[in-house]
């Protein structure tokens, strides 16, 4: 068999509506890129024979597997047969081992059969049928006009089943060397996606095996690493490989991979250091901490927090000076400062961070919306502050402030 190209077609207008997510397509996908199989496409239509007719043919141009989810059942708008018969005008007949199955369910429920169900035990002349064990309508596996045709049930358990037993050993069996797909993701923060493709633009566009895909994220940015080869560990070999080449280039911004976060990072320095860290928060309100105290056993890194959103909560909580505020404004470097140093006194820890800024819309400071101030204060002496005018609404600009004081502390860290 030629290189393997999959399609995934998910049939149902509920899934056009929104009313039922398309959960099969995702884990299809998962499922063959692990066994060295690549979806190029998803698609998903309704119940209206000439578009599924239509998006059949598209199917048969592009992809030589394709696997149809949806649209087996007994009513009137499950089209699925009706439409590939259309396109390849193969015959069906009562498929006898399903038809049983069928009336046992209804004789088990002591309830009389729809004549429509009959509808269910269809199958096309020449077709593998895969059994439905957990369910009603068998599946199919054809070969027809150059390609692998695969029709299953859009029941998610029963979908499922019959790809695990009866459909990936099938097409294992068609290819003739098995290959494995396997990724790795690489986690940045500090630089944007545009700069990190300028700073990698040769080996993106050299790319074959790994491939390279960078993308922004609301965490940071990531590189999706993806190889394929004949063994797990010969895949991860060429990511290994390429890895090292990308962090030789952009490793002071790298902080992870996979499942990693920036805060689980920064709680895994905290433990490593054997320090804690305190935060003032001001126009944060408490993300900043929030984020690092669902890890368990946070206690040991962090004595707490201050949301200090009013000015009078700093100078009688925080003891930021008045004059400060007076002369300053609470949201200035100043302050930022004040605020860093008094948490980590107050709290008694070894760093205090701090938090003070303009989230909007409205604003009490002659400072534009988004203008924030992040500090750091450690026992060691060491004593930061830098001031960011950060973009979005007050959600976002909130976000923004705490992914930052994750950065700076993260970067203080490492050192």
């Amino acid at each position: 068999m030629s290189e393997q190209r999959a399609e995934i077609i998910a049939i149902g207008t509920e899934l056009l509506l929104g009313q039922i997510a398309n959960t099969n397509a995702q884990w299809l996908s998962s499922e063959l890129s692990s066994r060295g199989i690549n979806t190029l496409h998803h698609t998903v239509v309704g119940d209206n024979l000439s578009r599924v007719i239509n998006v059949f043919k598209q199917a048969a141009e592009r992809s030589n597997i394709i696997i149809v989810s949806g649209g087996l059942g007994p009513t009137e708008d499950d089209m699925t047969r009706e439409a590939f018969q259309v396109l390849t005008e193969l015959k069906m007949y009562e498929y006898e081992p399903a038809m049983q199955t069928i009336e046992q369910f209804y004789e088990a429920q002591d309830t009389p059969m729809p004549i429509n169900n009959r509808r269910q035990a269809r199958v096309f002349e020449g077709a593998t049928v895969i059994n439905n064990e957990t369910g009603m309508a068998p599946g199919m596996i054809v070969e027809a006009i150059g390609s692998t045709w695969i029709f299953l049930p859009g029941v998610p358990r029963e979908m499922k089943t019959m790809s695990l037993n009866s459909v990936f050993p099938y097409l294992l069996g068609q290819s003739a060397e098995s290959m494995v797909i396997r990724s790795k993701v690489l986690k940045f923060i500090g630089i944007g996606e545009s700069k990190l493709e300028e700073d990698l633009k040769d080996l993106i566009q050299a790319q074959t095996n790994p491939t390279i895909a960078p993308l922004a994220q609301d965490d940071g940015v990531i590189i999706r690493l993806t190889a394929k080869d004949t063994t797990e560990a010969e895949a991860f070999e060429k990511i290994e490989s390429l890895q090292h080449s990308i962090l030789e280039r952009v490793g002071s911004y790298y902080y992870g991979a996979d499942d990693d976060t920036i805060e689980g990072k920064v709680f895994q320095l905290l433990q490593q250091k054997k320090v804690r860290v305190a935060s003032a928060e001001s126009l944060t309100g408490g993300k900043f901490i929030e984020r690092l105290i669902s890890f368990p056993g946070a206690s040991q890194i962090s004595p707490g927090a201050v949301v200090c959103y009013d000015s009078q909560v700093k100078i009688n909580t925080l003891n930021v000076r008045s004059e400060t505020i007076k002369n300053d404004s609470a949201v200035s470097e100043a302050c930022a400062l004040e605020m860093a140093s008094n948490v980590r006194d107050v709290l008694k820890a070894d760093i205090g961070i701090s938090f003070t800024g303009e989230a909007g819309p409205f604003t009490k400071e002659e400072r534009p919306t988004g203008t924030v101030y992040i500090a750091i204060v450690t026992n060691s002496g060491y004593s930061f502050v830098e001031k960011f005018l950060f973009q979005g609404d007050r959600t976002m600009i909130r976000h923004r402030a705490t992914l930052k004081g994750y950065e700076l502390l993260f970067n203080y860290l490492k050192l």
